[in-house]
């Protein structure tokens, strides 16, 4: 029987309650274009002073697509994908804790 004291069950213990604050978590990444609007008189115009605009990449039903961010949300929307991330290696964590713990098991009489 595993002891309070086992450093695995301790870190998979940890990984697991942390899974709340990912309830927010994105996929995707940031995609940030430049790009003029069409006006004539806007100062893009030019080609140089191009407008920022930023976009969500994802892929939905196995197909790539992208969603405009208003400038004012990208940051947050930064912050939900890096979420994604570190749920993801959480979960490589959690499973290798689980396959060790599961052979170690098996292997005793």
């Amino acid at each position: 029987m595993p002891t309070d004291s086992d450093p695995d069950l301790q870190l998979r213990g940890r990984l697991i309650r942390s899974l709340g604050q990912l309830r927010e978590m994105l996929p995707g990444s940031v995609v940030e274009r430049k790009r003029a609007c069409g006006r004539p008189n806007c100062h893009c115009a030019d080609g140089k002073n191009l407008h920022t605009q930023y976009q969500i990449s994802v892929l939905v039903d196995a197909q790539p697509k992208t969603f405009h961010i208003p400038a004012a949300l990208v940051e947050q929307v930064r912050q939900k994908i890096k979420l994604r991330h570190r749920f993801e290696i959480a979960a490589t964590t959690i499973c290798k804790i689980n396959l060790r713990r599961y052979l170690k098991e098996k292997g005793k009489p």
